[in-house]
């Protein structure tokens, strides 16, 4: 247990609570709050997006310009997250828009310089605030650039003399890789020639330059930190972790029970307990529901959920070659997300075809979401990788047993039944194939058709592992200090 207390700053692009797309926003609410109640002083900078609820009236904290950005002046407003202060960035020609990153399934043009912007205007405050961090927390390419700065722009500057940084790394494909001009406003790019970020003679990686400069590094899993030292684990960048090997951790992302929990879910149509005359009545009660609000026939049979982004990485890609075979079995698959166009017309036209037992809905609904969790049997996720994925730890705490392939935080935290029945909380395989994946999905149908109280015998099971943020939090905790 770390006892010295810590002045840490937590950065990243979005935080659950304000404003979410993706795992990251919980990882972003959960941890500096687990932090907190360890008894750390711990703050959130994100940027104060206009479609962020009660922000124009939020107070002002700061009104000042960037500097070495001299035309663009910014505001830091003060915003909350379940007690956890958080200094919101509010700048209109950058933050101002319909969406975060993207809209119709586009980037914006100008994401180089947004989150540039965003990163340089995160250490740009602090002195002014008199806010003075002895970690910086950084996640993901976006705020890859803050380790970056802090290293080579204010690396003589008093002020941040006792200041570290750490980069989590939530999913290494998503680099960050701009041309020079795209962010010529940040004057350490200039010379067009930066080795810590260059990725060809045009072209930097946030991400990179992040992993470059930081103090160190983690990985969301212990088993992703050794699959970031791949060529194929890294999508790419095998050399820059190898050079950053004893500085890299793992640290598998912990579940806030106080949001995913059955006991206290309000979302959902009946809250349930970890025992088996509970869980039963409440996930008949959840799925009834579930069923009524996708139109599918109120029955009793296995039903196979998944909500996630539609994209190859989560799979989806080994799912729609079976899934229509998979559907000629007295079954139901609800999936919920949206994403590649393409993937979501193909899941739509399928649910046309076999609506009496397949229903996609294409949103990002919070309420669907915990309504899948609590009333499916099994929760979908065969990734194509998965850095960490949460949906599984929140499937568990539902009594739902993940179907997972086994990369990533999915191998550190689902016990596969073949391999270990006494002690298992879902099933696995390891080939990224269509036919594998519906050959442990068979597996699972067999299990529940012929042995229904051993399916409940695991779920119960499955309901007890504990993945707190408690935990999760003491191990970042030794990574700030070592």
């Amino acid at each position: 247990m770390v006892t010295k207390t810590l002045s840490i700053l937590f950065v990243a692009s979005e935080v659950e609570g304000l404003i979410k797309s993706g795992g990251l926003a919980d990882v972003a609410k959960a941890l500096p709050k687990s932090l907190k109640k360890l008894g750390h002083n711990v703050s959130i900078a994100m940027p104060a997006y206009i479609t962020i609820p009660g922000r124009d009236d939020a107070d002002i904290l700061l009104s000042t310009k960037l500097e070495h950005w001299p035309h663009t002046a910014y505001q830091v407003r003060a915003l909350d997250v379940d007690g956890v202060p958080v200094f919101a960035i509010e700048c209109a020609e950058y933050f101002d828009r319909a969406e975060m990153y993207a809209e119709n399934n586009q980037a914006y043009a100008d994401n180089g310089e947004r989150f540039a912007f965003f990163s340089a205007a995160c250490l740009d405050m602090l002195p002014k605030l008199n806010i003075k961090p002895e970690i910086i927390h950084a996640n993901d390419w976006h705020t890859g650039l803050v380790p970056y700065l802090l290293k080579k722009r204010y690396s003589n500057d008093a002020f941040f003399a006792q200041t570290r940084s750490v980069l989590s790394v939530h999913n290494a494909v998503f680099k960050g890789i701009f041309h020079y001009d795209e962010i010529e406003c940040l004057s350490e790019f200039k010379s067009h020639y930066v080795p810590e970020a260059a990725v060809s003679h045009s072209h930097v990686s946030l991400l990179k330059a992040g992993v470059l400069c930081a103090d160190k590094i983690n990985a969301v899993s212990p088993t992703y930190a050794k699959e970031l030292l791949t060529e194929l684990g890294s999508h790419g960048m095998a050399n820059e972790f190898q050079s950053r090997e004893a500085d890299l951790f793992g640290i598998l992302n912990g579940c806030d029970y106080s949001e995913w929990s059955p006991e206290v879910d309000s979302f959902i149509p009946k809250q349930f307990k970890a025992n088996r005359i509970s869980m039963v009545r409440g996930k008949k009660a959840c799925k009834a529901a579930l069923q009524a609000e996708v139109n599918l026939p109120q029955k009793d049979v296995a039903v196979y959920g998944m909500v996630c982004r539609l994209t190859n990485q989560k799979g989806i890609h080994y799912l729609l070659p079976i899934l229509e075979q998979f559907l000629k079995n007295d079954v139901q698959v609800v999936i919920v997300g949206t994403g590649d166009p393409f993937l979501a017309n193909q899941l739509a036209e399928i649910s046309a075809i076999h609506s009496d037992k397949f229903a996609f809905v294409e949103a990002y609904s919070n309420k669907l979401a915990h309504w899948v969790e609590a009333a499916s049997d099994f929760f979908l996720m065969p990734s194509e990788f998965e850095p960490c994925g949460l949906n599984q730890i929140y499937s568990m705490a539902y009594g739902t047993l993940p179907i997972v392939r086994e990369v990533g935080g999915l191998k550190d935290s689902v016990i596969d039944y073949d391999t270990d029945s006494e002690n298992a909380t879902g099933f696995s395989f390891k080939k990224p194939d269509p036919i594998e994946l519906l050959l442990i999905l068979m597996r699972s149908l067999l299990l529940y058709s012929q042995d229904l109280n051993e399916v409940k015998r695991v779920q119960l099971h499955a309901m007890t592992q504990n993945f707190s943020w408690d935990e999760a939090a003491d191990k970042y905790l030794k990574m700030y200090l070592s």
